[in-house]
């Protein structure tokens, strides 16, 4: 006699639970690994904020060494890039890696990740072998910009340097990217999600949700700013020209080929 068969869609509820238990359990595996997001920057701030980086003397022929002429220009060694998602960054990464590799500079790498424990704020604690007073030629791994931590691990003549996206395409890529990992968006339809959040975004959207800043304002955020402020608020137009005073160069994805020629000068 044939065993009997099991129904389909017995089957189905079984591989339905099975899925939400992995689910439930990645998602708590993931928030052990990540740090908690913090609005303040208070609790980033290392002990040794005051211990800037110390560079060592240079001889003077390493300074003239590249071009044979101390009177050419020269290739600027000391760079700053804030990676910001969803914005070809990775693309403007690699290009750093290959310049930093050829000229034999030395990168502050995140300890143990491939980013510098984001969402959280960058902390100087974070950088792999950081000690009081280091000092390094590159930093261009992702974070939540910090601008004192960062500004006390390379030489006063860095450059600063990021990439920016429209807005509203960048939210676009970024939620189709991102959904998986923000709960929040879940329980959307498996229709045109996009176009159902936009239709009620305060249905979906929490500001203090699991991974809720990927939903709203990413660029405000990854520089370091509070993305819940109202559009209408003085705060804004203030951190907009503050990332002017900050950042020597900010490259455009809309317009890339372009920001490269920039960015070789």
């Amino acid at each position: 006699m044939l065993p009997p068969q099991k129904k389909p869609w017995e089957s189905m509820a079984k591989g339905l639970v099975l899925g939400a238990l992995f689910t439930s359990f990645l998602l708590l595996v993931y928030s052990y690994a990540v740090p908690p997001l913090h609005a303040g920057l208070a609790s980033t701030r290392t002990p040794e904020a005051a211990a800037s980086c110390s560079p060592p003397a240079l001889e003077p022929e390493a300074v003239i060494r590249a071009n044979g002429s101390a009177g050419e220009c020269q290739p600027r060694r000391n760079i700053v890039f804030l990676k910001t998602h969803k914005t070809a960054s990775s693309t403007l990464l690699n290009i750093l890696f290959r310049f930093g590799q050829k000229h034999r500079l030395k990168f502050a790498f995140p300890n143990g990740r491939n980013d510098f424990d984001y969402p959280t704020f960058f902390a100087r604690s974070l950088v792999q072998d950081y000690r009081p007073g280091a000092c390094f030629n590159i930093i261009c791994n992702h974070m939540r910009f910090h601008y004192d931590e960062v500004r006390g691990l390379v030489p006063t003549n860095a450059i600063f340097i990021t990439v920016l996206r429209d807005p509203a395409r960048l939210f676009e890529s970024s939620f189709h990217y991102f959904g998986p990992v923000v709960p929040l968006t879940w329980k959307l339809s498996a229709g045109d999600k996009l176009t159902e959040f936009l239709q009620d975004p305060d249905r979906y959207y929490d500001p203090n949700g699991f991974n809720a800043h990927y939903l709203r304002n990413l660029l405000f955020f990854d520089l370091g700013y509070d993305n819940s402020l109202d559009p209408s608020s003085p705060q804004v137009q203030e951190h907009i020209l503050e990332v002017e005073r900050r950042f020597h160069l900010v490259l455009l994805q809309e317009y890339f080929d372009e920001s490269l020629v920039l960015l070789k000068d």
